[in-house]
Order: structure tokens, then C-alpha cells, then sequence
């Protein structure tokens, strides 16, 4: 283009700009600015911010090991076990002495809506607890209000009647409240249910979320051999959506106390170095209905992982439960990239049923949905 031709073009878009409509101008301003400012500015900007919103989280926890140590690693314990080996061998394999009678055993749990885990969880132990505690609050750990869901199947739990301390506790519905402070309250609570129950010193406390189950033979040891640490960690089969996905076998939150007056608190934390292995199972979200799955998503601490509002879309949770995938498009929570890597994508099917809790198989048509090969789960 010749330089006469190049300035009558410009005088031309000036004189446009000038005498043009609003849009004419704004479309003057844009013919104006370059390609490349167009392109970053409208283009890549509110990719990056869209895919920021999206997927941020997963980069903070794919970058997790670059920012958290791991904590301090555990003191694996062995277990031994084998239905025909006496106890006296047992407590002498671990190195411990054979009691002359056992201890009692207390369990203790704060209840929501797991009616069927909760049977499965005190089937098993059943033979070896002295008084079942449960305690159950009107309100969720988000101050959601909720129905009192154990008395309502109160008489599914005839065969523990006369062992149950049961209460309830009032929500303090506190809207935009930490929900681990309304967890904490409710934590106390169950302490002081505990008291009443009548739980005394060296008597054994099982502390664990209704769907993190003991084996009975692990309570059997414990309360029948001298020598185990005051505090022990239960290293339980971690389950997801039912038997069928061992997401691994590193839930380690469910523990034991010997009980001390003053000084044991209902807690769900790590409170000790002493891991027992192959100690029972953890289930999370093992439910029969989406409307249970729907119901925990925006009921429990961790709600602020509900980001989206069609996480919660019942299609989309079959599906989710049927692959084996997370229900909150999350990375794994791990400290190394190898571990965290190796944890990526759906968890892989397991075929097995071995080693289950024993009243879930004798009434495998019941919980069927727990089960290999049963993925699709109740509308309602």
C-alpha cells in the first residue's frame, strides 16, 4: 500500500469513529487494536480464569507434596488371627499376656441416616460389647434440620435393646458456621452419654464413625489380652460405595482407648502412634438410595466440597457410583506424586467377598447393593 492510500485509510476510520453510532465506534475501537491483544484479551484470559474455577482445586492437589509434608508415619502393629488358634496363643503372638477375664467394651457412635451399616456394624459386634452408645442430634454438622432417623427405626434394633444408652442433642443451627464446631458440640455430647452409660476406668472405648466397623475378632483380642497400648488405631479395608471398590487400605481413624476419667475425649483424630493392621472395614458412603448419597454430600464437615450444583444431580451419582470414580471430580489426597499418580482415575473393581463382615453375607440378598456386581442403588 502506498503512503498516500495508508493515510486516506485512516483519515476514513477517523472520520468513521467521529461520526458513527455507538456501535460504529465500538467497532472502530476493536478493528483498531491488534490481533494478538484480541486473542489474549478475550480469548485466553477468560479461558484461563474459567478453567481456574473449574479445575483449580485439582491443581492445588496435584501440587499437594510440593506444599504438605506427610505426617508422622505410624507404628504398624501385626495382627494375628485365625478362628483356631486360642486366644492364650493369640494374646502370645503379639506379645501380650492372656487376662483372666475381659475387659469391658463400649461402642460409641454419633448417628445420622446409616440405618443399614449401623446393623451390619453392631450384628458384628455384637457378642463382645457391653453397652452400645449412640447419640443422634435434630440437626446435620451443616445445621441442616434432619428427622431422628434411629428412633424412627428404633424397632430394627430390638436385639440390642437392653444394652443401648441412646440420646439426643438439639442443633444449634448456626447458618455459615465451620460445621466441624457443630461436629465438635456434638462430639462432647456423646462424652457425656458415655458417663451416664456407666463406661468406667480400663474399661475399652471403641471410637469410629458408624461406618468404620471393627472386626470382632479385633475387639475379642483386645479385650482379652494385656499388654496393647492405652490408645490403638484400627487400620481398616477402605471401601467406596460398597465392597466392590477397595479404594486402599489406609483408613486408620477408628481407635481403641483403655479408658481414663478425665482425660479420655470423644474425638475423631489421630490421638496416637500405634496402628493395628487388618483391623475391620471402612465403608464411606455405602448406601442403598441416591437420595442417601444426595443427603451426606451436603450434610457432612466436608460440604464445601459440593461445588457445583450438579454434583448432585441423581443421574450423574449412579454413574459416578458405577465407574468407581469421586463424587467430587477430586484428585486423591496424597503427600508423594507417585502415590497420588497411582491413585488417579476409577477405582478398579474387586471380585472378592472373602473376609467380609459375617451378618452381611448371611444376608446377602438383603444388602445385595453392598455386594460385587450390584452397582445400580434405589431411586428413593
Amino acid at each position: 500500500m502506498k503512503v498516500d492510500d495508508y493515510s486516506t485509510s485512516k483519515r476514513n476510520d477517523e472520520n468513521c469513529c467521529k461520526a458513527g453510532s455507538r456501535m460504529s465506534r465500538i467497532r472502530c475501537m476493536i478493528r483498531g487494536l491488534e490481533l494478538k491483544t484480541f486473542i489474549i484479551g478475550f480469548i485466553i484470559v477468560p479461558a484461563i480464569v474459567t478453567g481456574i474455577y473449574l479445575h483449580g482445586q485439582k491443581v492445588t492437589y496435584f501440587l499437594r507434596p510440593l506444599w504438605q509434608s506427610p505426617p508422622k508415619p505410624f507404628i504398624h502393629m501385626p495382627h494375628y488371627y485365625n478362628t483356631n488358634v486360642t486366644m492364650a496363643s493369640l494374646c502370645n503372638l503379639h506379645g501380650w499376656k492372656l487376662r483372666d477375664y475381659p475387659r469391658r467394651v463400649y461402642d460409641a457412635v454419633l448417628f445420622s441416616n446409616e440405618v443399614d451399616m449401623l446393623t451390619i456394624r453392631w450384628k458384628e459386634l455384637y457378642p463382645y460389647i457391653t453397652q452400645f452408645v449412640l447419640l443422634e442430634s435434630n440437626s446435620t454438622f451443616t445445621s441442616i434440620p434432619k428427622t431422628l432417623n434411629f428412633a424412627i427405626n428404633r424397632e430394627k434394633f430390638e436385639f440390642i435393646k437392653s444394652r443401648l444408652t441412646y440420646g439426643t442433642i438439639g442443633g444449634r443451627f448456626k447458618s455459615g458456621e465451620n460445621p466441624f464446631i457443630e461436629e465438635a458440640y456434638q462430639r462432647v455430647a456423646l462424652d457425656h452419654l458415655l458417663r451416664i452409660a456407666g463406661i468406667e476406668d480400663d474399661d475399652l472405648l471403641i471410637m469410629s464413625d458408624v461406618d468404620e466397623i471393627p472386626s470382632a475378632h479385633t475387639i475379642d483380642l483386645l479385650r482379652w489380652c494385656d499388654g496393647p497400648p492405652p490408645i490403638v488405631h484400627l487400620n481398616l479395608n477402605n471401601y467406596l460405595y460398597s465392597f466392590e471398590f477397595n479404594l486402599d487400605h489406609k483408613s486408620w481413624r477408628a481407635s481403641v482407648h483403655q479408658y481414663q476419667k478425665g482425660t479420655t475425649r470423644y474425638v475423631h483424630y489421630r490421638q496416637s502412634d500405634y496402628l493395628l493392621a487388618d483391623s475391620g472395614w471402612h465403608c464411606s458412603f455405602c448406601f442403598r438410595t441416591i437420595s442417601d448419597f444426595v443427603f451426606k454430600m451436603k450434610a457432612y464437615s466436608h460440604t464445601d466440597r459440593v461445588r457445583f450444583s450438579h454434583y448432585l444431580d441423581p443421574k450423574r451419582i449412579q454413574k459416578v457410583i458405577c465407574n468407581g470414580a469421586d463424587l467430587y471430580d477430586m484428585l486423591p489426597e496424597e503427600y508423594t506424586f507417585r502415590e497420588l499418580i497411582g491413585k488417579m482415575g476409577p477405582i478398579p473393581r474387586s471380585y472378592s467377598a472373602v473376609h467380609l463382615p459375617s451378618y452381611l453375607l448371611k444376608n446377602a440378598d438383603k444388602y445385595r447393593y453392598l455386594l460385587p456386581g450390584n452397582c445400580i442403588r434405589e431411586d428413593s
